[in-house]
This record gives C-alpha cells, structure tokens and sequence, in this order.
C-alpha cells in the first residue's frame, strides 16, 4: 500500500507540474498577442512569467516578476534593439486575462531597456563625425572636416545626457593629429548634437545610459503602470 501511495503521489506531482509549465505558457503567449496586437507591432514579443507555482500567481491575479522582449521599437524615426519591459509587482485578475484584456493589468515598476546603436547615433551627428565607439563613461569620435573654417582632424571624446528632446551628445575634449588646435567651445558650437530617442515604452524619460560594445544601453523606470498606458511605437 506505502509504494502505491508513493506511486499516486507522484503522478499527482507530476500532473500538477505538467498542468503549472502548460498554464504559464498559455499565459505568455496570450500576454505576448495582446502586446502585439496593441502596439501594432510587427513580431509578437518573447514574454517570461518568472515564479514557480505559476497556478497560484494566476489564480491570486498577482506576478512578482513578467519580463517582455520587444525587439526593436522606433520613436520618431530613430530603431533601437534590443527593448525589454522588466515588470514588477504586476496585478492581472485572471478574469481580465481570460477575456484578453489588459485594461485592468498593472505594475507596481516597469523598467524598459535598450540598445541605441553607434551607427544610430552617427547618423544624427555632424557630417564630420566619421566614427562613433565606446570610451569609459563617455564615447570617442573621430573627426575629419573643418570647425568654422579651421581644419581639423583627430578624435574627441564626448559625453552622453539624456534630455527631454533625447540623447544630448557634447565634446569634452579634443585632439588633433598635427592640425591646428581648435578651441573646444568652437568644437561644441558645431559638433554638439542629439539623438532623438527621449523614451521608453514605459511612458518615462530615459534616466540611465550605459556605453556598451554594441551601443548606448539605455533604460527608463515608470511607477504604477497600467499595461493599456504604456508607450505605442511611432512608425
């Protein structure tokens, strides 16, 4: 009879975790489809529902942790890759998500991220901006070309702010290879530009840039987010 019962009770343990991994991905896949289909976007997001048993998350209608990975999103022309949505505390009644809604899901936090890519970011530069890369805190520029007449032809490092028109790029320091030395405040009057990506698809300003290999890590926090508020792409 005890192998029996031992025998029973891991089928039933089986049997739960087979129907707890099905309903987690049931769920993400219809969160994914509700992303997608509000926010027109072209691919249906990768969504992970983190927390084991998920049954009991969905039953109580709260997550502690959804993360959605959009890909690429584009605001007032400019793609950035690489976007995430990290959600905490999210609060979907299981009601609202059976009938595929999302005009009753929250988040306590939602966190976006993304990659803005060098090649992006020189795009929005001064024609005499020839390369953009990684230097500590800050990024290094090669210049060829002339600043107001002066011919100029080195690198310079600039420094990266987020401003509430986008990404504010601006020399800190310049050198020349054997050319004429160029004031830096002329260098800033002409090579000072921005790159126009100012938010997230969290419906907040970007406070947090990180130079990367690849580009401008950048992330922006929002509180208290409802999931029909946040952010549509701009085609």
């Amino acid at each position: 009879m005890r192998k029996v019962l031992v025998v029973l009770l891991i089928l039933v343990a089986v049997v739960l975790v087979a129907a707890d991994r099905i309903g987690v991905r049931v769920a993400q896949d219809k969160i994914g489809e509700q992303v997608a289909a509000q926010y027109n976007l072209q691919q249906q997001p990768d969504v992970t529902i983190h927390g084991i048993p998920f049954l009991t998350q969905a039953v109580g209608g709260e997550y502690k942790h959804i993360e959605v990975a959009i890909g690429d999103w584009t605001e007032q022309g400019v793609t950035v890759t690489g976007v995430k949505v990290d959600m905490r505390g999210v609060d979907a009644p299981l009601s609202e998500v059976q009938k595929g809604s999302a005009a009753n899901i929250t988040a306590r936090t939602a966190t976006a991220s993304a990659i803005v890519p060098y090649d992006v970011i020189k795009k929005e530069a001064p024609k005499e901006v020839k390369r953009v890369g990684p230097k500590g805190d800050d990024l290094s520029v090669d210049l060829t070309g002339s600043v107001l007449g002066v011919a100029l032809t080195g690198t310079a490092v600039v420094q990266v702010k987020p401003t509430a028109k986008g990404i504010a790029v601006t020399p800190v320091s310049v050198g020349s290879n054997g050319a004429s030395q160029v004031p830096l405040a002329l260098v800033k009057q002409q090579l000072t530009w921005v790159v126009p990506v100012a938010d997230l698809p969290v419906g907040s300003r970007i406070s947090k840039i990180e130079p990367t290999p690849e580009g401008l890590r950048v992330a922006a926090t929002a509180e208290n987010v409802r999931l029909n508020d946040l952010q549509q792409a701009q085609k």
